[in-house]
């Protein structure tokens, strides 16, 4: 019997466009370990949303194997020695795994290249971080001159199809239980809304592209509002690899309309993994060291403040309604997303990497790169990004783009206010908070600072 080929998986939990996958098939049979390794990812360890899901992809992704004649063995413990281990038990000759970039998942896939046969495979991106480069052969910095380069280079490849069989070993390997993880909430189980929300696994992952290509072509005229159903809610789903981003390109990009916004988006995607392919630790520094010195508040009040801001009782209710909605569902509207960081880093005067931590461990969709690039852009200290002293009103977001609805469902004790009055309800309005800052104040006191900086 040939010796096994052992499928390394992690942020690729799918079948469908695998190139690791289809590779180590060619090369007989195959053993699909997942290694839950905390070890290397350290402090950056999933959050609890992100374990949330991660539970629930596996499941599916075992049975779809099972499917196919195989199945997903389970293993913890630092991923060099864990393969290994497993490779001396099954006399496996080779590992087949996709790139990743996350800069733990880079030092993990040296230290078992040290060890194994390591085969590396690209397919979790529409191009390989680092091979879309500047005139002068360097990666680019700035996104815009980044997605006009990679879109030459488009369309991808198109997807690769699953196997129908996957070719097993003579004896399966000791698998662990994924019950034993303890990767799902249970006192309190605070994921009620998660399961109302989601379908984590491939095919929850093809059912919402196909939601999504009906009403690609009216992206951009619908996707900042966010009562309406005008983003695609595939976030998740391409960040535990569980569709990738070839299979999507495919199926919207003949859509019409304004689609092309939303193929910008994936490149923003594309864009933020090159960005941490060149600077690491981008999700813990600014890129723009200027900003070491700001004068960030710090004590009692400001950790007051954050907690209010965490469980949306700010007294503005757009950004309530997002933080409640991401608690509830580990997941937030885009537009959301700029309002709530800006207040927090503006407003509040807040650091920024305090908001990155809190949406670590609360969304589902909790990327690294797309988190670091996305609050450092916010912020300012990017090396592309929004100007700090562009400061977002969120009592003129919340009416520019329709939020009434959307405050109403997350914020109740608002629902009986009319349109005219619950973007900037007059108080006192019973169990509603007052304002943390006024806005004028706020936006006062963050040009003071970033003056100071100066």
């Amino acid at each position: 019997m040939t010796a096994p080929s052992i499928l390394w998986l992690r942020r690729d939990l799918r079948l469908g466009d695998q190139p690791a996958l289809l590779a180590a098939c060619a090369a007989g049979p195959v053993i699909p370990v997942y290694v839950l390794d905390h070890e290397t990812a350290r402090h950056r360890r999933m959050g609890g949303a992100s374990r949330w899901w991660l539970h629930h992809s596996l499941a599916s992704l075992d049975a779809a194997l099972r499917q196919r004649g195989s199945r997903l063995i389970l293993r913890r413990g630092k991923s060099d020695e864990v393969l290994a281990a497993l490779a001396a038990e099954t006399g496996a000759h080779a590992v087949h795994a996709l790139h990743h970039y996350e800069p733990w998942w880079r030092n993990a896939e040296r230290a078992v290249a040290a060890r194994l046969a390591l085969h590396l495979h690209h397919g979790n991106y529409l191009a390989p971080p680092g091979s879309v480069l500047t005139g002068s052969g360097t990666p680019f910095k700035i996104y815009t001159p980044f997605w006009r380069a990679l879109n030459e280079r488009m369309p991808p490849a198109p997807p690769l199809p699953a196997p129908e069989r996957i070719p097993a070993p003579d004896v399966w390997p000791d698998s662990g239980r994924l019950e034993d993880w303890a990767l799902l909430p249970t006192k309190p189980d605070w994921a009620a809304g998660f399961r109302a929300e989601w379908t984590p696994g491939e095919e929850g992952a093809l059912a919402r592209l196909d939601a999504f290509v009906a009403r690609a072509a009216r992206y951009q005229q619908r996707r900042n509002f966010p009562a309406q159903e005008g983003t695609s809610r595939l976030s998740a789903h391409l960040h535990f690899g569980e569709i990738s981003p070839a299979t999507i390109w495919h199926a919207v990009a003949g859509a019409g309309g304004s689609v092309d916004t939303f193929l910008g988006e994936l490149g923003w995607r594309e864009y933020a993994q090159n960005v941490i392919a060149q600077f690491p630790d981008y999700g813990s520094r600014n890129a723009r060291p200027a900003y070491d010195a700001f004068p960030w508040r710090e004590g009692a009040e400001a950790e007051a403040d954050l907690t209010a801001w965490q469980q949306g009782r700010t007294g503005y209710p757009i950004v309530d309604a997002g933080m409640r909605q991401l608690w509830h569902t580990g997941w937030m509207h885009n537009r959301v997303r700029m309002i709530v960081a800006s207040f927090l880093i503006k407003h509040l005067l807040i650091d920024w990497r305090r908001g990155e931590e809190w949406f670590w461990d609360t969304l589902v969709d909790a990327d690294y790169a797309q988190n670091a690039v996305n609050w450092q852009w916010s912020a300012g200290t990017g090396v592309d990004s929004n100007m700090f002293v562009r400061i977002m009103a969120p009592l003129t977001q919340s009416p520019k783009f329709d939020a009434a609805e959307y405050i109403r469902q997350w914020v109740p004790e608002l629902a009986h206010l009319p349109e005219a009055a619950i973007h900037d309800p007059p108080l006192p309005v019973r169990g509603y908070p007052r304002k943390l800052v006024e806005h004028t104040a706020g936006r006062a006191r963050a040009l003071a600072a970033h003056q100071a900086l100066k």
